[in-house]
Protein backbone atom coordinates (compact mmCIF):
# COMPACT_ATOMS: atom_id res chain seq x y z
CA UNK A 1 0.00 0.00 0.00
CA UNK A 2 1.44 3.29 -0.99
CA UNK A 3 1.40 5.67 2.08
CA UNK A 4 -1.20 8.82 1.92
CA UNK A 5 -2.11 11.73 4.31
CA UNK A 6 -5.85 11.11 4.94
CA UNK A 7 -8.21 14.29 4.71
CA UNK A 8 -11.95 13.87 5.57
CA UNK A 9 -14.19 16.79 5.13
CA UNK A 10 -18.00 16.82 3.93
CA UNK A 11 -17.37 16.15 0.07
CA UNK A 12 -19.02 13.52 -1.71
CA UNK A 13 -16.00 11.82 -3.25
CA UNK A 14 -12.78 10.43 -2.93
CA UNK A 15 -9.39 11.93 -4.70
CA UNK A 16 -6.31 11.63 -4.77
CA UNK A 17 -3.95 14.36 -4.75
CA UNK A 18 0.51 13.82 -5.82
CA UNK A 19 1.59 16.78 -3.97
CA UNK A 20 5.03 19.08 -4.68
CA UNK A 21 7.24 17.35 -2.68
CA UNK A 22 5.75 14.02 -4.27
CA UNK A 23 3.97 12.85 -0.86
CA UNK A 24 0.11 11.72 -1.35
CA UNK A 25 -3.16 13.04 -0.26
CA UNK A 26 -6.08 11.72 -0.16
CA UNK A 27 -9.51 13.51 0.45
CA UNK A 28 -12.41 11.48 1.15
CA UNK A 29 -16.24 11.92 2.93
CA UNK A 30 -16.19 11.58 6.41
CA UNK A 31 -18.06 8.63 6.28
CA UNK A 32 -16.58 7.00 3.76
CA UNK A 33 -14.70 3.85 5.07
CA UNK A 34 -11.06 3.31 5.58
CA UNK A 35 -11.10 0.10 4.00
CA UNK A 36 -13.11 1.26 0.47
CA UNK A 37 -10.62 4.45 0.76
CA UNK A 38 -7.09 2.06 0.96
CA UNK A 39 -9.38 0.29 -2.22
CA UNK A 40 -8.92 3.06 -4.17
CA UNK A 41 -5.55 3.83 -3.57
CA UNK A 42 -4.74 0.31 -4.47
CA UNK A 43 -6.45 0.62 -7.41
CA UNK A 44 -4.86 4.00 -8.90
CA UNK A 45 -1.56 2.90 -7.29
CA UNK A 46 0.15 2.70 -10.95
CA UNK A 47 -1.07 6.70 -11.74
CA UNK A 48 0.32 7.85 -8.32
CA UNK A 49 3.82 6.01 -8.78
CA UNK A 50 4.00 6.84 -12.42
CA UNK A 51 3.48 10.81 -11.02
CA UNK A 52 5.46 10.44 -7.64
CA UNK A 53 8.41 9.42 -9.93
CA UNK A 54 8.02 12.38 -12.37
CA UNK A 55 8.27 15.02 -9.11
CA UNK A 56 10.67 12.98 -7.63
CA UNK A 57 12.99 13.71 -11.41
CA UNK A 58 11.94 17.17 -11.31
CA UNK A 59 13.14 17.67 -7.70
CA UNK A 60 16.30 16.14 -8.44
CA UNK A 61 17.13 17.90 -11.31
CA UNK A 62 16.11 21.35 -9.62
CA UNK A 63 18.63 20.20 -7.01
CA UNK A 64 21.57 19.66 -9.28
CA UNK A 65 20.88 22.56 -11.04
CA UNK A 66 24.14 24.74 -11.31
CA UNK A 67 25.32 27.70 -13.72
CA UNK A 68 28.72 28.32 -14.55
CA UNK A 69 30.54 30.05 -17.12
CA UNK A 70 30.05 28.81 -20.25
CA UNK A 71 26.49 27.84 -19.82
CA UNK A 72 23.34 29.02 -21.93
CA UNK A 73 20.86 31.26 -20.45
CA UNK A 74 17.36 31.90 -21.54
CA UNK A 75 16.12 36.12 -22.46
CA UNK A 76 13.10 36.64 -24.24
CA UNK A 77 12.69 33.62 -25.42
CA UNK A 78 16.48 33.19 -27.07
CA UNK A 79 19.63 31.46 -25.66
CA UNK A 80 23.03 33.67 -24.77
CA UNK A 81 26.25 31.93 -23.31
CA UNK A 82 27.20 33.25 -19.89
CA UNK A 83 30.69 34.88 -20.24
CA UNK A 84 33.43 35.93 -17.91
CA UNK A 85 34.48 39.91 -18.00
CA UNK A 86 36.74 41.82 -16.82
CA UNK A 87 34.83 44.16 -14.69
CA UNK A 88 33.28 44.47 -11.08
CA UNK A 89 30.21 44.91 -12.78
CA UNK A 90 27.51 42.50 -14.56
CA UNK A 91 25.03 43.16 -17.45
CA UNK A 92 23.90 42.01 -20.57
CA UNK A 93 25.29 43.22 -23.57
CA UNK A 94 22.56 41.77 -26.92
CA UNK A 95 25.19 39.01 -26.92
CA UNK A 96 25.76 37.25 -23.65
CA UNK A 97 25.26 37.69 -19.93
CA UNK A 98 28.67 38.94 -19.03
CA UNK A 99 29.81 38.38 -15.00
CA UNK A 100 33.31 39.36 -13.40
CA UNK A 101 35.94 36.33 -13.54
CA UNK A 102 36.47 33.86 -10.80
CA UNK A 103 32.57 33.48 -9.03
CA UNK A 104 31.31 30.33 -8.06
CA UNK A 105 28.40 28.78 -9.43
CA UNK A 106 26.30 30.94 -6.73
CA UNK A 107 27.56 34.17 -7.11
CA UNK A 108 27.24 33.76 -11.32
CA UNK A 109 23.19 32.70 -10.31
CA UNK A 110 22.84 35.55 -8.44
CA UNK A 111 24.53 37.94 -10.93
CA UNK A 112 22.29 35.97 -13.71
CA UNK A 113 19.34 37.18 -11.40
CA UNK A 114 20.26 40.76 -11.28
CA UNK A 115 20.60 40.87 -14.93
CA UNK A 116 17.35 39.57 -15.14
CA UNK A 117 16.01 41.93 -12.92
CA UNK A 118 17.22 45.23 -14.86
CA UNK A 119 16.05 43.51 -17.66
CA UNK A 120 12.36 42.82 -16.65
CA UNK A 121 12.30 46.15 -15.29
CA UNK A 122 13.15 47.90 -18.87
CA UNK A 123 11.03 45.87 -20.99
CA UNK A 124 7.88 45.58 -18.91
CA UNK A 125 7.94 49.04 -17.70
CA UNK A 126 7.84 49.77 -21.43
CA UNK A 127 4.96 47.23 -22.79
CA UNK A 128 3.05 48.02 -20.10
CA UNK A 129 2.92 51.59 -21.12
CA UNK A 130 2.57 50.57 -24.72
CA UNK A 131 -0.33 48.74 -24.31
CA UNK A 132 -1.90 50.32 -21.57
CA UNK A 133 -2.45 53.46 -24.03
CA UNK A 134 -3.20 50.78 -26.63
CA UNK A 135 -6.29 49.50 -23.85
CA UNK A 136 -7.22 52.92 -22.93
CA UNK A 137 -6.24 52.35 -18.95
CA UNK A 138 -3.91 53.33 -16.53
CA UNK A 139 -1.66 51.60 -14.17
CA UNK A 140 -0.93 53.08 -10.82
CA UNK A 141 2.44 51.83 -10.95
CA UNK A 142 4.76 48.71 -12.69
CA UNK A 143 6.65 46.87 -10.58
CA UNK A 144 9.11 43.53 -10.20
CA UNK A 145 9.01 40.54 -8.04
CA UNK A 146 10.41 37.42 -7.21
CA UNK A 147 7.27 35.34 -7.45
CA UNK A 148 7.70 31.82 -8.11
CA UNK A 149 4.29 30.88 -9.15
CA UNK A 150 2.51 33.86 -10.63
CA UNK A 151 3.75 35.85 -14.04
CA UNK A 152 2.21 38.93 -12.70
CA UNK A 153 -0.79 40.23 -10.83
CA UNK A 154 -2.91 43.47 -10.77
CA UNK A 155 -3.85 45.19 -7.50
CA UNK A 156 -6.99 46.91 -6.45
CA UNK A 157 -5.14 50.10 -6.98
CA UNK A 158 -3.89 49.01 -10.04
CA UNK A 159 -0.27 48.65 -9.46
CA UNK A 160 0.73 45.91 -11.70
CA UNK A 161 3.51 43.30 -10.59
CA UNK A 162 5.59 40.94 -12.96
CA UNK A 163 7.96 38.21 -11.70
CA UNK A 164 11.28 38.55 -13.55
CA UNK A 165 11.16 35.11 -14.49
CA UNK A 166 9.15 36.45 -17.15
CA UNK A 167 11.49 37.80 -18.91
CA UNK A 168 13.06 34.01 -19.57
CA UNK A 169 9.76 33.79 -22.29
CA UNK A 170 9.90 35.00 -25.50
CA UNK A 171 8.18 38.52 -26.69
CA UNK A 172 4.59 37.13 -27.56
CA UNK A 173 4.29 35.33 -24.30
CA UNK A 174 5.40 38.18 -22.46
CA UNK A 175 2.75 40.10 -23.97
CA UNK A 176 0.38 37.80 -23.50
CA UNK A 177 0.92 38.34 -19.70
CA UNK A 178 0.93 42.25 -19.83
CA UNK A 179 -2.15 42.24 -21.67
CA UNK A 180 -3.90 39.76 -19.10
CA UNK A 181 -2.87 41.86 -16.20
CA UNK A 182 -3.80 45.51 -17.65
CA UNK A 183 -7.09 44.18 -18.81
CA UNK A 184 -8.11 43.28 -14.83
CA UNK A 185 -8.28 47.17 -14.57
CA UNK A 186 -10.89 46.96 -16.44
CA UNK A 187 -12.49 43.65 -15.27
CA UNK A 188 -11.14 42.14 -11.64
CA UNK A 189 -12.23 38.41 -12.52
CA UNK A 190 -11.36 35.82 -15.52
CA UNK A 191 -14.75 36.47 -16.59
CA UNK A 192 -16.28 35.93 -20.27
CA UNK A 193 -15.87 39.85 -20.61
CA UNK A 194 -12.54 39.79 -18.86
CA UNK A 195 -11.17 37.08 -21.59
CA UNK A 196 -13.50 39.11 -24.69
CA UNK A 197 -10.80 42.13 -23.90
CA UNK A 198 -8.23 39.67 -23.85
CA UNK A 199 -8.82 38.77 -27.32
CA UNK A 200 -9.61 41.86 -28.56
CA UNK A 201 -5.85 42.52 -28.42
CA UNK A 202 -4.05 39.09 -28.88
CA UNK A 203 -6.43 36.86 -30.96
CA UNK A 204 -3.80 34.18 -30.57
CA UNK A 205 -3.71 34.37 -26.57
CA UNK A 206 -4.14 30.93 -25.98
CA UNK A 207 -1.25 29.57 -28.11
CA UNK A 208 1.03 32.08 -26.22
CA UNK A 209 -0.68 30.66 -23.12
CA UNK A 210 0.05 27.26 -24.14
CA UNK A 211 4.04 28.22 -24.75
CA UNK A 212 4.23 29.86 -21.28
CA UNK A 213 3.35 26.21 -19.82
CA UNK A 214 6.95 25.04 -21.65
CA UNK A 215 8.22 27.77 -19.48
CA UNK A 216 6.81 26.55 -16.26
CA UNK A 217 8.18 23.46 -17.04
CA UNK A 218 11.52 24.47 -17.60
CA UNK A 219 11.74 26.45 -14.03
CA UNK A 220 10.34 23.78 -12.34
CA UNK A 221 13.29 21.96 -12.85
CA UNK A 222 16.01 25.02 -12.50
CA UNK A 223 16.86 26.45 -8.96
CA UNK A 224 16.25 30.40 -8.88
CA UNK A 225 15.93 30.98 -5.16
Amino acid sequence: MIPYTLVRSRRKTVAIYVTKDATVEVRAPLSMPKSSIDSFVQAKSQWISSHQASIKNRLAEKAAFTLNYGDMLTLCGKTYPVLEKDTDASGFDGEAFRVPPGLASDEIKKAAVQIYKSAAKHLLTHKTAAFAEQMGVTPSAVKINSAKSRWGSCSGKNSINFSWRLIMADEGVIDYIVVHELAHIRELNHSPRFWAIVQDMLPDYKARKQRLKALQDKLSREDWN
